[in-house]
């Protein structure tokens, strides 16, 4: 019998995700999260064969959520769903150890088979994302600028470029104004700009947002 927690602040998608999955792995149970607090916490209490994680939860960062789930139990089988594209995040959240990454756009056929493959304690990643992996690999190029960005400046710079202004991003993130502030301005120095345009065309070019 095939347990899930599924991590989402959206209760319609929690819903969607446990009937699709249920129509695979019937007699599934099934527990959720609404925050990084409560996706901790309730893998501390029971193990899961797979736990489906939205990275884009208000309060505690996905992505150190994410690490913190690791850090406690390393052998737990995480799956990244997404509203960001691959080319966004999936580099970062496999690096952090998370088994898989699909976008909330994806089949769901892909979904399925993402599960089954990490419930056999294997890796998921989609073709595309496979390919870029491999092109990788050898490479001695100079990290582009984004990629010198925290997971948390690079969540941010994302929100910036499309469009949302600092006290939307502070909402939406759980974050004061003030701490908001403080990453542009580091984001700003990091990616060598003076402006927001800036970081939207750098954005829009490098087809981080769309």
């Amino acid at each position: 019998m095939m347990k899930f927690l599924i991590a989402d602040d959206h209760t319609l998608f929690r819903e969607g995700l446990k009937r699709v999955l249920n129509e695979t792995f019937g007699g599934a149970i099934f527990d959720e999260a609404v925050n990084g607090r409560e996706v901790i916490k309730k893998a501390a209490e029971k193990n899961y064969d797979v736990v489906l994680l939205d990275i884009s939860m208000p309060g505690r960062d996905g992505l150190d959520t994410l690490k913190q789930l690791k850090s406690d139990r390393p052998d737990i089988h995480v799956l990244v769903v997404s509203m960001h594209s691959e080319k966004e995040y999936a580099e970062r959240v496999l690096r952090a150890g998370a088994f898989g990454y699909i976008t909330k756009e994806s089949s769901t056929d892909e979904l399925i088979t993402a599960v089954r493959k990490m419930a056999a304690g294997k890796k998921y990643v989609s073709s595309t994302m496979a390919e870029r992996l491999v092109s990788h690999l050898g490479t001695n190029s100079e990290k582009l600028l984004h990629e010198t960005l925290s997971d948390r400046e690079f969540e941010i710079m994302c929100l910036i470029a499309s469009g949302m202004t600092v006290k939307d991003i502070a909402v939406q993130l759980s974050l004061s104004m003030k701490t908001v502030s403080t990453h542009r301005i580091h984001i700003l120095r990091k990616m060598e700009m003076e402006n927001n345009s800036q970081l939207i065309h750098y954005a829009l070019q490098n087809q981080l947002v769309t």
